[in-house]
């Protein structure tokens, strides 16, 4: 399940992508030193900004994975954030943006 997720973006875009994209990598680290700490707050604002975002970029998923990490952070779920996290790192690991 290495295979690579293309994405195909909005050129306007095409420059703002790699920031983007890193951001959501650090995001990725701070969600795991947050759990070590149980800081569900900051746990769930990451998640809410996550949401907000993906799809403005034309990364739908990560979206649905910042809805998910918000919820799971609502409710106090550890297990579940980490999990989460885990399927994002792998998605921005895999994934290929093109610009159309």
């Amino acid at each position: 399940m290495n295979e690579e997720i293309v994405v195909h973006i909005d050129p306007a875009l095409e420059d703002l992508i790699p920031g983007f994209l890193a951001n959501r990598r650090r995001d990725v680290a701070a969600l795991r030193t947050l759990v070590e700490q149980q800081d569900y707050a900051a746990i769930r604002i990451i998640g809410h900004s996550m949401k907000g975002s993906g799809g403005g970029y034309g990364f739908d998923p990560i979206t649905e994975y910042g809805d998910q990490i918000e919820i799971a952070a609502l409710e106090g779920n550890a297990h579940l954030i980490l999990s989460i996290t885990a399927q994002l790192a792998d998605y921005l690991a895999r994934v290929k943006p093109v610009s159309e």
